[in-house]
């Protein structure tokens, strides 16, 4: 069009294009601001080359700033040399060799901690409330009753160790402007406060089993941003930071492994049993009737399909998110320690008491037992004999 000072049947007739094609092309460059008469240079010019290297070089030195404030968080919040975010798996977790009468290695799932989050009872016909306090005894309860039940299971506790994943939602966050309003803790003193809390957790599973492989996957409520991002997912969420956290603290502690992927999936084995960890907030959809069970069924089907194309075929689906523990044969979703809020009372959702998954994975048999962990004992059962018949 330049070259042809503005003649666009010359232009078209040069470029071997009609007229009505390049009147298509100039409106699609008009909307781009580029206009024939204004703007548009020879892409020939010395000049313009110039001006275009010198862009480039600017938009580099901006990425490799970028990336290099990633590598000191990296650096100050976690020792690369240990690679948190590359996955070597310790020998206990995939040595069959086992004691014989090992039941397997256990796995408490811990995940929708909402830790300053606020749940009134006023609100939800007094059937749950929620607190810091609240958390800081339910989480301690989880911890101490799945070694409770794992001793029920094994008294001389024949275990080699314990995957305690952690699966996103640590923090209730201020995503929603009601969350803002009403949490208990806004979200930096959250993390702080729960780090202080699982410090005290990850000890005492080292002490108590030897050994802790702590698999990790950030959720949607501790972002920092309006929407999830699919780029940086990681470096915007305040889970990650809490788990970057932990791994410095443990640094050094050969019974502690943490993985911390970038990505927003977790892939791990336990024996030849293959996991994956994610959060669960990718699947959207369901109604009244299927409730969550359809969005997660064809969630996992489009993940399976995924990972057997780049030779990372998994037997079982970790989630969280929905805040329902529903035990499947190809995943498992955990429940919540928050438990029932106004949002599901105000959604008619089915009531479910506050519970966090455990199970065990045998190296021959896969998963075998299979438990919720109650977290809250104030709902006292109704007394009844030990067997009876309703009238």
């Amino acid at each position: 069009m330049i070259r042809h000072g503005g003649n666009r049947a010359a232009a078209g007739a040069e470029l071997g294009v009609p007229p009505t094609t390049l009147a298509y092309r100039m409106r699609a460059a008009e909307l781009k601001g580029i206009r024939a008469t204004k703007g548009v240079k020879d892409p020939n010019d010395p000049a313009q080359l110039r001006q275009r290297i010198k862009q480039l070089e600017i938009e580099l030195r901006a990425f490799e700033r970028q990336s290099g404030q990633q590598q000191v968080i990296k650096n100050i919040i976690g020792d690369l040399a240990r690679g948190c975010e590359t996955l070597t798996p310790p020998a206990w977790m995939i040595n069959t060799g086992t004691r014989q009468g090992s039941p397997g290695v256990p796995t408490l799932f811990l995940s929708d901690l909402h830790w300053g989050e606020t749940v009134y009872p006023s609100q939800i016909n007094g059937v749950n409330e929620y607190s810091v306090r609240v958390a800081r005894e339910r989480l301690a309860t989880a911890v101490n009753s799945a070694i409770y039940l794992l001793s029920i299971i094994s008294p001389k506790m024949e275990y080699p160790g314990i995957v305690v994943p952690l699966g996103g939602d640590m923090i209730s966050g201020n995503i929603y402007d009601e969350l803002t309003a009403t949490n208990e803790l806004n979200s930096m003193p959250s993390v702080l406060d729960l780090y202080g809390v699982l410090v005290g957790v990850v000890t005492t599973m080292a002490d108590k089993f030897g050994h802790v492989f702590l698999p990790c996957a950030s959720g949607n409520h501790g972002r920092d941003t309006r929407k999830i991002w699919n780029k940086d997912r990681h470096a915007t969420s305040f889970d990650w930071l809490l788990y970057r956290f932990l791994a410095k603290r443990f640094d050094g502690d050969k019974r502690v492994t943490f993985f911390i992927p970038d990505g927003p999936d977790a892939y791990y084995k336990v024996y030849n049993h293959a996991y994956l960890l994610t959060h669960g907030d990718s699947f959207r959809g369901g109604d009244g009737v299927i409730g969550v069970m359809g969005p997660i069924i064809r969630g996992d089907h489009k993940k399976r399909s995924r990972n057997s194309q780049i030779d990372m075929d998994y037997d079982t689906m970790l989630l969280g998110h929905f805040h329902q523990y529903v035990h499947h044969g190809r995943f498992i979703i955990n429940g919540s320690l928050k438990g029932y809020d106004e949002y599901a009372y105000s959604n008619n959702f089915s009531f479910e008491p506050p519970q966090q998954a455990l199970w065990l994975t045998h190296p021959k048999h896969g998963i075998t037992y299979r438990m919720p962990v109650y977290v809250d004992h104030k709902r006292e059962p109704k007394k009844t004999d030990w067997v009876s018949v309703p009238k």
